[in-house]
């Protein structure tokens, strides 16, 4: 544990911040893995809302530099491509 006063502060706000991060990755995780099940269970419906939500989970990750931008780009483009593999 750190003796100066700021140092204090900044490992409270790491701790903070990581448990937040472990938070929103935990969500995105979620959100790409309910539109993996609903594409195992062939639920077309279920499907689209999912990739919907999961696309809007990566912008978001992406956007606030949880995830790089690309990762979020590429995992986004396979997502849509097992969409449109299946309804096709």
């Amino acid at each position: 544990m750190p003796n100066i006063k700021s140092s204090m502060k900044r490992v409270k706000i790491i701790r903070e911040r990581t448990l937040r991060n472990a938070s929103a990755r935990s969500a995105l995780r979620t959100a790409v893995k309910c539109f993996e099940t609903a594409l195992a269970a062939a639920d077309v419906e279920k499907m689209k809302t999912a990739l919907v939500n999961a696309i809007q989970a990566l912008d978001k990750a992406a956007g606030k530099g949880l995830i790089h931008k690309n990762m979020a780009a590429r995992k986004k483009s396979r997502l849509t491509k097992k969409f449109n593999n299946f309804s096709a």
